[in-house]
């Protein structure tokens, strides 16, 4: 089948744009590969595929069948579904790690406070922390994004009591998991050089954001950031 645009004819400037992106599709393709897939056999089929399909692309435009517009426009979306996929992937590894840490925070808060705060906020951010590793964890093993675990059930058995539905359980679930987030943050802690032979006093004690490192800090930040676009993303999904 001969072209119907001169323009798309191998040579022009139109024809290798396209081929340019069809390069630049595998290289981020390659680079997704090596950070997501950890079996070899599985990435090498990864990367074939999409040069697979990145070729028909360019092989398309040579030839007519799509105009260099269409081909740079499927290329693109192609590279913006990678992306997304990458991001959704990033973003279950982050709140599976961050449950872990609730759960250690939690049970820090228990033994800090020999047991007095462990009922107020031990427990809460154990159970929380358990909650979203659940969540996370199985989304990331399944392929998934839509698994509820038992403890935003809970919440949202709770909103339907009070005349809410689903959504108003997941906005109350977020925010209680931000304000947690907030006290382990900002909860007093025992400075790293603090000694005493029988009581510490108020002068042993610093904000636990001070005791933190920094490369802490930025994930608890990357964390509830992760934590506040989803409750944005689904209140968005559910007003339309």
């Amino acid at each position: 089948m001969k072209p119907t645009n001169e323009s798309c004819m191998p040579g022009s400037c139109e024809y290798w744009m396209v081929s340019a992106a069809a390069g630049k599709l595998g290289s981020q393709a390659s680079t997704l590969g090596v950070r997501h897939i950890k079996d070899g056999t599985l990435r090498l089929q990864f990367n074939r595929e999409v040069a697979y399909y990145a070729k028909s692309i360019v092989n398309d435009v040579s030839q007519g069948k799509k105009s260099p517009e269409q081909g740079l426009q499927d290329l693109k979306d192609e590279q913006s579904s990678l992306l997304s996929q990458s991001f959704e992937i990033a973003q279950k590894g982050v709140g599976a790690i961050a449950g872990a840490f609730q759960i250690a925070t939690g049970a820090g808060i228990c033994y800090g406070s020999a047991g007095t705060l462990c009922l107020v906020a031990g427990v809460p951010m154990m159970a929380h922390g358990a909650n979203n590793l659940y969540e996370n964890g199985r989304n990331l093993l399944e392929s998934r994004s839509d698994t509820q675990g038992p403890v935003r059930k809970v919440y949202q058995e709770g909103a339907k009591l009070l005349g809410g539905g689903a959504l108003e359980g997941d906005m109350a679930y977020g925010t209680a998991d931000l304000g947690l987030s907030a006290y382990g943050v900002g909860r007093m802690v025992l400075k790293p050089d603090a000694w005493r032979l029988f009581r510490y006093i108020n002068t042993d004690y610093i904000r636990s954001y001070k005791a933190m490192g920094s490369s802490a800090l930025i994930f608890e930040g990357v964390s509830d950031s992760v934590t506040g676009r989803s409750m944005y993303l689904e209140y968005k999904g559910n007003d339309k």
